[in-house]
Formats: structure tokens, C-alpha cells, sequence
């Protein structure tokens, strides 16, 4: 849900997941899916390198996505190590 919310700030999320490992925690990565592709640019440029729980984010289109979703979708990562606790 935090993810979700720290996305929502800039369009429409349809979408936020994050990534988990078989363990059940973070990956360190996420994807959410905008109802705009206009959104999905908001979110590359104005939510790249913005603070999410203590850690920074990367936003970047997903272009490995189903194909009429690539333009909507976006992939965001965790900068600064996967270890320790307080993942998404």
C-alpha cells in the first residue's frame, strides 16, 4: 500500500505490486501500472530519486511487459542494498 500511495501522488495507479522472494520479503523493486501513459511519464520524471520509507527510488519504463501495457507500466527499484529490514 505504500508504494500504491507514493505513486498515486502524480496520476491514476490501476496497479502497485511489489516484488517478493519465495521467503516472502522485498526484492527491492516493484512495478505499478498508471490508467494514462501521460501518468506513467509524470512518474518517470517527477518520482525518479524521490524517498520512499527511508530508501531512494528508481522509476523507469518496464520493457519487458505485456505489450499494449508497456507504455503504462512502470518499474520502480530500491537504491542502496537489499539486505537489512524496512523493505516494501
Amino acid at each position: 500500500q505504500d508504494l500504491k500511495d507514493h505513486m498515486r501522488s502524480v496520476g491514476e495507479v490501476l496497479h502497485a505490486d511489489v516484488l517478493t522472494g519465495p521467503d516472502g520479503r522485498s526484492k527491492g523493486c516493484g512495478l505499478v501500472e498508471y490508467a494514462t501513459p501521460e501518468e506513467a511519464q509524470r512518474a518517470i520524471v517527477e518520482l525518479n530519486d524521490t524517498e520512499l520509507m527511508g530508501r531512494m527510488v528508481f522509476v523507469r519504463e518496464d520493457r519487458e511487459g505485456d505489450a499494449p501495457r508497456i507504455p503504462q507500466q512502470h518499474h520502480m527499484m530500491q537504491r542502496g542494498g537489499y539486505g537489512g529490514g524496512g523493505g516494501f
